[in-house]
């Protein structure tokens, strides 16, 4: 049986810790990025494309009849070419790679860039079919950040491309 200043210590005891974790858990208070600051992510997922060709009438001919499909697709994917300029200046070049072992999978990129807060002009440009030439996806747009705002690059080609949020 405890004794009643044991109870009373523990009680104390339980409530500087609580106190002590408590206060920790509030303060001082954390900031990832400084306060004059923005962040942009630049987060895409995407598929490139595939060079497909029209078969002629003489092999679909030599082919059997269950296999005669118009179109050879390739399994390999297209590298995907990804430009990022703020303001006029570069800020990230980069040629994604399809991931998997036929080179048939989702090409990724993830990065952040920290920005001074106020107004810049954002522009993305990106390529899923190297090869042919000139860019199939750009957004070019003035955007306003706020001190400490985080703004996403995405895309998505159902929503038309790419898109900031």
């Amino acid at each position: 049986m405890l004794k009643p200043a044991a109870i009373v210590g523990q009680v104390i005891l339980y409530g500087a810790f609580a106190a002590f974790i408590g206060y920790f858990a509030t303060s001082p208070t954390y900031h990832q990025i400084p306060d004059d600051v923005a962040l942009i992510k630049l987060s895409i997922s995407h598929l490139g494309a595939r060079e497909c060709r029209k078969r002629t009438p003489e092999e679909l001919a030599k082919m059997p009849p269950n296999m005669r499909a118009p179109m050879d697709c390739p399994r390999e994917r297209s590298d995907i070419q990804l430009e990022v300029d703020l303001d006029g200046k570069d800020v990230f070049r980069t040629v994604l790679h399809p991931t998997g072992l036929y080179k048939d999978g989702v090409s990724t990129v993830y990065k952040r860039f920290e920005v001074k807060a106020g107004s810049h002009q954002l522009t993305v440009r990106m390529d899923d079919n190297l090869v042919k030439p000139g860019f199939d996806y750009v957004k070019d747009e003035p955007i306003t950040l706020a001190p400490r705002q985080v703004m996403v690059i995405d895309f998505n080609p159902d929503q038309g491309g790419l898109f900031f949020k």
